[in-house]
């Protein structure tokens, strides 16, 4: 997992990974899949130099390793590998995911698993593009709009087996290459990985209340949702339950 992001964009005073989120932070709820997946065999968090706020999150994630984290994400993700090198075999499958995406579901974890079980090279969680999308020209006008019908928006979690992933990476950071992601490292040498298309209807984005420096996912309702019941006026509010073979859904509850 690489964490090493300063999440300057973010706009709140800590790293999105370390925000807080429904009592626990972002990352934690990151690794929460695989932490409880009995299939996991170890997960290394690649973290920066000067991170300040991992030894308070790692009390409650005693199982999770640490490794250096990288100027780019894919040195990220070569430290973490790196540091898997004395128990990895080359055919294990390892699976990248984004320290900043809280909202993975044991069923697309699973379908993403089942689905590369058997393929030779490997493959990433993904959704069709349904966003329309502009290519701009170079004074910031609208060029054209493309068509995208064969468009697909990488996720994460990515799933590829340890000797190739590592060879993959070696290759792109050889020729002073930074990919976008592990896909792409394999698809500069000619690869094709397996698009598994996601089951969880919307992708979170995470974002920060200005008033109480909680991230928030906006999945969420927005502040001025009332419900109303009998004579009272509601609002509503989402509480995290962990369902065993759900991952964590939200119930919604109400409150005056």
């Amino acid at each position: 997992m690489p964490a090493a992001g300063s999440g300057r964009r973010f706009g709140h005073p800590l790293p999105k990974q370390y925000a807080p989120l429904c009592g626990r932070t972002v990352i934690e709820w990151a690794l929460a899949p695989f932490i409880a997946d009995a299939r996991c065999a170890g997960a290394v968090v690649a973290i920066a130099a000067a991170d300040e706020h991992w030894e308070r999150v790692a009390a409650r994630v005693p199982s999770v390793e640490v490794a250096p984290g990288g100027a780019a994400r894919s040195d990220s993700v070569r430290s973490a590998l790196l540091a898997l090198a004395g128990r990895a075999r080359s055919d294990d499958w390892v699976l990248v995911h984004d320290a900043a995406r809280p909202c993975l579901t044991a069923a697309d974890r699973d379908r993403l698993l089942q689905g590369l079980a058997n393929h030779a090279l490997g493959g990433l969680l993904a959704t069709p593009a349904a966003d329309t999308l502009k290519r701009a020209a170079h004074d910031l006008s609208v060029a054209t709009t493309l068509d995208r019908t064969d468009l697909w928006r990488a996720l994460t979690p990515q799933m590829f087996r340890y000797g190739p992933l590592c060879a993959a990476l070696d290759a792109a950071k050889a020729v002073c290459r930074a990919p976008g992601d592990e896909a792409q490292a394999f698809e500069w040498l000619g690869e094709h990985p397996a698009l598994i298309e996601r089951l969880a209807a919307d992708e979170e984005a995470v974002v920060v209340d200005q008033r109480s420096g909680e991230a928030e996912r906006d999945i969420f309702p927005a502040e001025d949702t009332v419900l109303t019941v009998g004579h009272k006026q509601l609002r509503p509010f989402f509480q995290p339950v962990v369902i065993d073979d759900r991952g964590v859904v939200f119930e919604q509850f109400a409150n005056a």
